[in-house]
């Protein structure tokens, strides 16, 4: 067990975490807890910190008691697998039992608690994520290796990667996640090779659980490295297998970042579809997408109406109104990424400048107003004020409610009822 000082960082410091650890103390013994994971690697990688686990020697009903007799909330998200969610100043923080693996299939463990730090140490991911650290900022690394791995930026598993991928093939899709995250430099062999060869599990995971993990990794400053690794390897081609190029991807993220645009994986991920809202559409379902989501893929992959940078004012306009806002901007953005790299980038940027500008005025006319124009009630009503929105489009959206009668009556006289 290799241990280290690094001194305690402000969010150790914090009274809500000083609570949680003295609860668990107070029903333990001093040590019987240590903070774990992310919030101990992003601290020696200089990232911030967002959330705070803690992993201890206690039983899930030690943690509950512990944190009840402390007059703090215990939520039970996970009891089966040894997790108990304290509540604490409003924040939350997961609570584990030290665990080991008693069997897995790939997809989920069976596990029995333990007191021993290097087995459960054994049976996480990355030797990064196999950290733990105390009150007074003395991080213990079991593996020997997860403090020169943070600091160095390296990906690297805990023991023989083929055998962590083989209990939870998820690591798969997180190996290349926390790459795109945290590594620098090449990507680690071995882990590429286990990737590789074992990708036909990602079969059976569930596609909620492949989607997330996608989505954080296109939320990366730049995913594009672990992306081309993602395809090198063939696991972008089993999870995503419309996904044929990455070439508008990569032009998005560069466009994204030149143009300080705030990351968007939702439009990253449009960026791998190919225009066609019907394969857009099987994407989604293939990755169990929420229906808005779903909506603004199918959405940002029409054809209709052509998005090309020399749009006129009007153009604009006219396709503001028939795409809403949001697929006029991806639409915008996408073909943007797709077009050649040239000195257009402010006919882009003017666009969507433009489009962001522009709000669609009311259509001036109702029901109301075709019924007294004398068209009979029932589908034709419809039909008439579609005609009518036809022109005022073409008009430029007049502001001109009395024109927009006479061309109802007009269209009204011209139909045969």
């Amino acid at each position: 067990m290799r241990i280290e000082t690094i001194g305690a960082p402000p969010w150790m410091a914090l009274p809500q975490t000083q609570a949680v650890i003295a609860a668990l103390e107070a029903h333990g013994f001093p040590g019987c807890a240590r903070f774990v994971g992310g919030c101990v690697r992003n601290t020696l990688m200089g990232k911030p910190v967002e959330d705070i686990d803690i992993a201890t020697v206690l039983t899930p009903d030690q943690v509950t008691e512990a944190l009840r007799a402390a007059r703090l909330r215990a939520v039970p998200t996970g009891v089966e697998h040894g997790t108990v969610t304290a509540i604490s100043g409003g924040a939350p923080y997961e609570i584990t039992t030290l665990r080991r693996d008693v069997a897995t299939d790939g997809r989920r463990a069976v596990v029995a608690f333990t007191h021993d730090w290097s087995e459960d140490a054994e049976r996480r991911d990355f030797r990064f994520n196999a950290l733990y650290a105390d009150l007074a900022g003395q991080v213990y690394d079991p593996t020997g290796a997860g403090l020169d791995d943070a600091r160095a930026g390296r990906v690297v598993f805990v023991g023989d990667p083929a055998a962590r991928l083989r209990e939870d093939y998820l690591r798969i899709l997180r190996f290349f996640r926390f790459h795109a995250w945290y590594g620098r430099g090449e990507a680690d062999s071995a882990a590429l090779a286990a990737c590789a060869a074992l990708k036909d599990g990602l079969e059976s995971l569930a596609a909620e659980r492949v989607q997330k993990e996608l989505l954080k990794l296109l939320a990366a400053d730049d995913p594009r490295p672990s992306l081309r690794l993602m395809a090198a390897t063939g696991v972008l081609a089993a999870i995503l297998p419309c996904a044929a190029s990455l070439a508008r991807l990569e032009a998005l993220v560069a466009i994204e970042t030149e143009q300080l645009f705030e990351n968007d994986p939702e439009l990253r991920l449009a960026a791998l579809i190919p225009d066609d809202p019907q394969i857009a559409g099987q994407a989604a379902e293939r990755l169990r997408l929420s229906n808005a989501l779903r909506d603004r893929l199918v959405a940002a992959a029409g054809r209709e109406p052509p998005i090309v940078s020399w749009m006129s004012p009007r153009e604009t306009r006219r396709a503001v109104y028939a795409l809403g806002l949001r697929a006029f901007s991806d639409r915008v953005k996408l073909a943007w990424a797709a077009a050649p790299r040239t000195a257009a980038t402010p006919q882009w940027r003017g666009l969507l400048a433009l489009g962001e500008s522009w709000t669609p005025p009311p259509f001036p006319l109702t029901g109301d107003d075709v019924l007294k124009a004398g068209a009979p009630k029932g589908p034709l009503v419809g039909a008439v004020m579609r005609e009518v929105e036809a022109w005022w489009i073409d008009q430029d959206f007049i502001d001109d409610r009395f024109s927009a009668i006479e061309r109802l009556k007009a269209v009204v006289q011209g139909m045969a009822f």
